[in-house]
């Protein structure tokens, strides 16, 4: 395949991330549009490259096969065949297929996805020129499909990705309740941190809020220390990978010192997030102590405190999760020059912090609706803000 070939391209996202997802891509130059769980885009090999290595909270990135209406099971049947599969598949392929709909008169999922499969499998047959007698191996390079129904407009990707995009490769082990790579990046990308500046995560768990804005600051890439499944394509031009795995490494600042302390109650988390860190090559720009939250104190100034504390789903923990509460708000609250970020799905959070937030944004933490609840601390006078851009 021609690597400058051009293609529809998807990055799928979490709900109230989409916007994130959107900003990522225009500042790697691309122009997209964003929509609900996802920002679509259009690019080449070298794109695909790129994003999958480059974007921090984005789940997955997908190529549009094809894109049409159906309200029949011919119609998708038919539709389906007519695409260049030959193009993305090589005959003994491994292609599974899976598949969604949502208020679509086809609304039976798994006819959708047996249908899907059996188009695809007539439109190689022909091209292979393989009897209908003799089934196909599948026992190649790996293509994951996906047909989704949304209305009865029908959506069918390929994903270049593999396992998704918040899998970076350096957790090792994680807490009871972790919080997704590309989640904590994203929390760490809507506060106003900046490299400059001390961060602090007071209930660090595993260390994951802490090694994101590590990788942040050094402006490492995301995705350096793992391979994506388009990778093992016989179409998929090995050398533009390494190229943009070669430019991401010289993009990467090494030299730069981080003031980053993550501390948690549990000395074992904090033994975890130390290799967690170490895993990744960022043991040294990492703090970690074993510390209760209300023993913090501190000199510096205009820092960022970014937290994701327990949020007491389970029965029984709700007072102790709202006894911690109470002493984030009062260690935080006269820390003024600090700015803080609090993620929880307690709606009553700001009454027992004891303030109420300059703003709360909606995110999901999975399927769980969680806020964040933001404290902004005072600004930088003019004059610093001005020496320090």
């Amino acid at each position: 395949m021609d690597k400058n070939r051009e293609f529809n391209l998807i990055a799928t996202a979490a709900s109230g991330l989409e916007a994130l997802v959107g900003k990522e891509l225009r500042d790697l130059g691309i122009e997209c549009q964003v929509e609900n769980g996802r920002a679509r885009f259009k690019g080449t090999m070298e794109t695909i490259a790129t994003v999958n290595l480059w974007l921090r909270t984005a789940d997955r990135i997908k190529i549009v096969v094809g894109e049409f209406d159906a309200r029949t099971f011919d119609e998708l049947f038919e539709q389906v065949k007519a695409l260049p599969w030959e193009d993305y598949l090589p005959l003994d392929a491994s292609f599974p297929v899976a598949g969604k709909s949502i208020k679509s008169t086809l609304y039976s999922t798994p006819d959708c996805q047996a249908i899907t499969k059996k188009a695809i499998v007539e439109r190689l047959r022909t091209y292979y020129h393989r009897p209908a007698t003799v089934p196909l191996t599948e026992t190649g390079a790996h293509f994951q499909l996906e047909v989704a129904l949304l209305k009865d407009h029908v959506l069918v990707t390929l994903d270049t990705t593999g396992p998704s995009l918040f899998k970076r490769g350096y957790r090792l082990e994680k807490g009871g309740a972790p919080l997704k790579e590309n989640m904590a990046a994203a929390l760490v990308m809507l506060t106003n941190w900046r490299k400059d500046r001390p961060f602090y995560d007071p209930v660090c768990g595993s260390g994951t809020l802490c090694i994101e804005a590590a990788l942040i600051g050094h402006n490492i890439a995301p995705g350096f220390n793992r391979e994506f499944v388009c990778e093992t394509w016989d179409w998929f031009d090995a050398s533009v990978m390494e190229a943009v795995r070669a430019a991401a490494e010289e993009q990467a600042d090494y030299d730069i010192e981080l003031d980053i302390t993550g501390s948690d109650i549990n000395g074992q988390m904090i033994g975890i997030a130390r290799a967690n860190a170490e895993e990744i090559g960022l043991g040294d720009s990492i703090t970690f102590q074993q510390r209760a939250v209300k023993d913090f104190k501190t000199e510096k100034e205009y820092g960022v405190i970014v937290a994701n504390p327990p949020y007491g789903e389970r029965l029984g923990e709700e007072e102790s999760v709202r006894r911690l509460y109470k002493e984030m708000g009062e260690v935080f609250r006269p820390l003024k020059t600090w700015s803080k970020y609090i993620l929880t799905s307690d709606l009553a959070f700001e009454e027992f912090y004891g303030q109420k937030a300059t703003k709360k944004r909606k995110l999901y933490n999975g399927a769980l609706r969680t806020d964040l609840f933001q404290y902004w601390g005072t600004r930088l006078p003019r004059k610093e803000r001005t020496e320090n851009e």
